[in-house]
């Protein structure tokens, strides 16, 4: 193996490391089937404020191999089939670790229904306002969502620890006692706004999308130095996790996608007091018609072309930036044995 070589994987290795640093404590305490928000002094609840940020959440360490092998099996499309020159070595070999990271994660052009269930006694309406937000993304494609009274695909907690989602079809590794969702907070009284802004947004991961601020052309007009200071603040985001989340940039040829959208869905809502020209990402609040377009092209409906969503797939790869950050790890005596 050449010098080049030996760099590639060891930037790769860092990036599988820093991946699963932790950020906050995970843990699956209970709450109580109460519809009431809890609220702070000046009666905002925990829901409702509009710059909370969301963490893509990936697998531990060991899995990240035998999760792309269950994303290629899902959907062959996964595969790093198509890659740019600038990832191949010298020789034009990946290790086992490179491709895991470069293998992408979504379900595939023909389509699913992924089972939903709740970690905490959840009352029906809740429950039903909560899918209604999911299988908004079900209007253009062929990805739907359902209720069920046992362990769903999709496992939704309420619980403390902010709003976060595991990625496409990770979720099928994780422990069945483990929730791959996290809406904190969410209530009946929680505000339709948030519905509308947060849960789409958290089923966009679930489908495999990846954050829309992380684009170059949108991290390239971030402070660095008020970034680390406003998510220190707010969110109590260490640097590294502000460098993961917020500051390290998509590689753009990895991408098949539009061009860079601040109002997507999939893109944070980012004060100009942390932009560079004092102006802000304006963030998504409900899914566009360009995040619909793209989504389509994934997940065609039948009756669409099947060839055009395989191919849209197949060219979009998970891209090296180290952005997902996990503190979802559990002993390896937990692991799920994914049989498909």
């Amino acid at each position: 193996m050449g010098s080049n070589d030996t760099s590639l994987i060891e930037t790769l290795r860092k990036i599988a490391d820093a991946a699963n640093m932790a950020i906050d404590g995970n843990g699956n305490g209970a709450r109580d089937d109460s519809d009431s928000d809890s609220s702070d002094e000046s009666g905002a609840t925990s829901a409702s404020r509009l710059d909370v940020g969301c963490t893509v959440r990936q697998l531990p360490g060991r899995l990240l191999q035998s999760a792309a092998h269950t994303a290629s099996i899902v959907n062959p499309a996964n595969a790093p089939m198509y890659l740019p020159a600038s990832y191949l070595p010298h020789k034009g070999v990946l290790d086992p670790l490179a491709i895991a990271l470069l293998t992408s994660k979504y379900w595939g052009p023909a389509g699913r229904r992924l089972t939903v269930s709740f970690m905490e006694p959840t009352t029906r309406n809740l429950r039903d306002r909560i899918l209604s937000h999911m299988n908004a993304w079900s209007a253009k494609t062929c990805m739907s969502f359902v209720y069920t009274s046992g362990i769903g695909d999709v496992r939704i907690s309420r619980e403390p620890g902010g709003y976060w989602s595991y990625i496409g079809t990770d979720v099928l590794h994780i422990p069945k006692n483990r929730q791959t969702m996290n809406l904190e907070g969410f209530t009946m009284n929680t505000q339709d706004s948030e519905f509308y802004r947060v849960v789409r947004h958290e089923t966009g991961h679930t489908l495999g999308f990846m954050h829309e601020h992380m684009r170059d052309a949108l991290v390239k007009r971030i402070d660095p130095q008020k970034a680390y200071a406003y998510f220190w603040q707010n969110d109590r985001w260490d640097k590294a996790t502000v460098d993961q989340q917020v500051l390290t940039p998509l590689d753009e040829k990895s991408l098949m996608a539009t061009p860079p959208d601040q109002t997507s869905i999939m893109c944070y809502q980012l004060p100009g007091s942390i932009t560079r020209d004092g102006k802000p990402i304006l963030g998504g609040t409900d899914i566009n018609a360009t995040d619909y377009a793209f989504a389509a092209r994934l997940y065609p409906k039948k009756g669409a072309s099947e060839a055009d969503g395989a191919a849209a797939t197949a060219m979009a790869p998970a891209s090296l930036d180290g952005g997902s950050a996990g503190d979802g790890d559990w002993d390896a005596s937990e692991d799920v044995e994914v049989t498909l």
